[in-house]
């Protein structure tokens, strides 16, 4: 079973320096019929301003991850982590008991494009914890590659909770299958370009809640990158 959360039917929010499309309920934006889906709680599509960003703020429990389409982000947090995440770069804070961060765009000329993920943890009061992870996004061209995982296997990013999560980057015309398991369930988002899900089609922005499926047979129609997201 595919369900479609188009593109154009999420929540938006527009600030000046930042403009943020909701796939799921987001601070002034509620929508009972998309709170979340399974452990998944938020994507949030993000574009931020030259030189602009978010001041310090805190999160307690909340697996949060983040991933730069375009442009640089600059992180820093209350644990001492500071860096600058690019393209291919994949960011996972474990807010836990609590932890303080801010988020900025160092460039004076280029917006940056990112998505921001948050996951609800397999238990809350964990200590809070940093990391990132560069992936390697040759192995991520016409299949999926492993970002995330429950165990940091393969040098991958270790999430608190029974989730994965991949990325794959098609060229137009390209096409491949990927399994799963029918018993979990799945959430697949567009991050750029067009193709079709098992003969659905999808754009820049659409998600799809996955159930009961074995395989997902993907074609991209435009260049396109593409996560999944694999869920108990």
């Amino acid at each position: 079973m595919l369900e479609l959360r188009k593109s154009q039917e999420r929540g938006y929010a527009e600030h000046g320096w930042l403009k943020s499309y909701h796939s799921f309920s987001f601070a002034d934006y509620y929508d009972p019929n998309h709170i979340s889906f399974r452990s998944l709680r938020v994507i949030n599509e993000d574009r931020i301003d030259p030189g602009a960003g978010f001041p310090t703020h805190g999160h307690q429990d909340m697996e949060i991850i983040t991933y730069v389409l375009d442009g640089e982000l600059e992180h820093k947090d209350s644990l001492g982590s500071g860096s600058i995440i690019r393209h291919g770069d994949v960011q996972h804070m474990s807010a836990g008991t609590g932890i303080a961060h801010s988020e900025f765009n160092p460039s004076r000329t280029n917006p940056v494009h990112l998505l921001q993920i948050w996951i609800m943890p397999n238990q809350k009061g964990l200590k809070p914890s940093y990391e990132e992870q560069k992936v390697d996004l040759e192995n991520a061209s016409g299949k999926f590659q492993l970002m995330v995982t429950p165990d940091g296997h393969n040098q991958t990013i270790k999430v608190n909770q029974d989730m994965t999560l991949s990325v794959a980057i098609l060229k137009a015309g390209e096409e491949f299958s990927h399994a799963l398991d029918s018993q979990r369930y799945g959430w697949l988002q567009v991050a750029k370009g067009n193709l079709t899900l098992n003969d659905l089609p999808l754009q820049p922005g659409d998600g799809v809640a996955i159930a009961q499926e074995s395989a997902l047979n993907i074609k991209a129609e435009s260049d396109a990158e593409i996560l999944l997201f694999d869920m108990a």
